[in-house]
């Protein structure tokens, strides 16, 4: 272990699960300001056939990403299972192998990416008007995949250590490139959706640039050599437990990309104006998100540890955590929503559109704190074949069915729309109570064989 602060397996539970969470949710904050940068810059300045090809083109990123993240879970799992089993030897290998597992994917995200971009915008059913706009921003992101997927590998392997600051550092370098590169070539050059899908590429590769920096400069546990990087034994390992989840997190985005095609039906300005509430809910969820990767480096450090009791107890923190801020952001989302709105857009009617759907998503700030931190929990004890089914049963047999019958009455609106995600996750909910009923029971079984 590194040092005190980075080994979990003792002192408070909540003191080091806030210290290690503060900085994940720092990352993600800013992560989420570049789309929210994006859309406010190009509402401010741009079309709104632009905002729209935005809402749309970011909803095919965030996929991508958020597919990622899934998948380098199992990387941070993993190092932070040998940490707690004190094999620092062997994470070395797992560096090595997950970088050449990455790079294969970043190559075939680049070819999709960048070769369908035009039908991907179709698929969406992006409104004619931004159906361009929306193949423009895809591409120039697609170009630049390679930056995406290297940061979000980067940032699992410093979690993975037990490291939740330096991601926050370089991530806080890219936000503020991204920035001004909106400000040069959305507000300046009047690129539109073009210049945001640019200012994010080269905001996101000059934070690897430094996360590759800040990697060769610390003092690591262990070495890493170029025999290293290649597909060996480890690689197996960390993708049996990054695969389901990149599985779950893909069918779980699919059904929010469903979501925006469904809404674009309704029309240029509810698109313009899911798009909106989509910033805004990407900020209410940063909590919860940052508790669930928070709580899989913690829990799978104290299973390494052979302290599963300190790991149950965590979850139960974590829970409580994530509802104290759930319902403060559940009261701002219901109360102030068409404020936070209009911080996206002055045109009244994409501001009524996006407090639409937050009237109805709402709920879902409150349920996914306790949703979450079960994951999270479950991740780190590598039962993510069960966060997979779980995660399908709520896509497929939940959001998807329920958004859809919505987005076709007569009446429809945005706000019946936004309820399918509290929804589903309150059958999540109920389907992880079981399984944690289950596991314990099974935990303790294990034990009593044991003795």
């Amino acid at each position: 272990m590194t040092n005190d602060k980075a080994d979990f397996t003792q002192g408070s539970i909540l003191k080091k699960l806030v210290a290690f969470m503060m900085p994940v949710l720092g990352a993600l904050i800013l992560q989420a300001a570049y789309g929210a940068v994006d859309l406010l810059v190009v509402g401010r300045f741009g079309s709104t056939s632009g905002l729209s090809a935005v809402s749309t083109g970011s909803q095919v990123l965030n996929l991508v990403t958020f597919v990622v993240v899934q998948f380098a879970m199992g990387i941070t799992v993993l190092i932070a299972r040998y940490l707690g089993e004190k094999k620092t030897q062997q994470i070395g290998a797992v560096i090595g192998g997950g970088a050449i597992v990455f790079a294969m994917i970043s190559v075939v995200l680049l070819f999709v990416m960048v070769c369908f971009a035009h039908p991907i915008s179709v698929l969406m059913q992006a409104p004619a008007e931004a159906v361009d706009l929306t193949a423009s921003y895809v591409r120039i992101c697609g170009g630049g995949i390679f930056f995406i997927v290297a940061y979000n590998l980067l940032a699992a392997i410093f979690r993975g250590l037990g490291d939740s600051k330096s991601p926050l550092l370089f991530v806080l370098i890219a936000c503020i490139v991204n920035v001004f590169g909106d400000l040069i070539l959305v507000a300046g050059l009047h690129l539109d959706a073009a210049g945001a899908a640019i200012a994010t590429v080269l905001a996101q590769a000059l934070s690897v640039v430094f996360a590759i920096v800040l990697l060769l400069k610390k003092d690591l546990p262990f070495t890493i050599t170029k025999k290293d990087f290649r597909l060996n034994s480890q690689c197996k390992r960390f993708l049996a437990i990054g695969l389901p989840l990149a599985l779950q997190e893909f069918l779980t985005q699919v059904s929010f990309l469903a979501l925006c095609a469904f809404v674009n039906r309704l029309g240029l300005e509810a698109s313009s104006g899911y798009g909106v509430a989509c910033k805004i809910v990407n900020f209410a969820m940063l909590v919860p998100s940052a508790l669930m990767q928070s709580m899989a480096s913690f829990v799978s450090q104290n299973v390494g540890a052979g302290k599963p009791k300190r790991a149950k107890k965590s979850m139960f923190t974590g829970i409580g955590v994530g509802l104290v801020v759930g319902c403060l952001v559940f009261m701002l989302v219901m109360l102030k929503g068409d404020l936070l709105a209009g911080f996206f857009s002055t045109d009244p009617a994409v501001i009524q559109n996006g407090y639409d759907y937050l009237k109805g998503f709402a709920p879902e700030t409150i349920v996914t704190a306790i949703m979450f931190s079960m994951v999270g929990y479950f991740n780190g004890n590598n039962k993510t074949i069960w966060v997979m089914t779980q995660g399908m049963i709520q896509t497929l047999l939940v959001r998807l069915p329920l958004a859809y019958f919505m987005s076709i009455q007569p009446n429809a609106s945005l706000t019946k729309i936004g309820l399918a995600a509290p929804v589903s996750t309150t059958v999540g909910i109920i389907l992880n109570v079981g399984f944690f009923i289950y596991f314990t029971r099974s935990q303790r079984r294990e034990s009593e064989k044991q003795q």
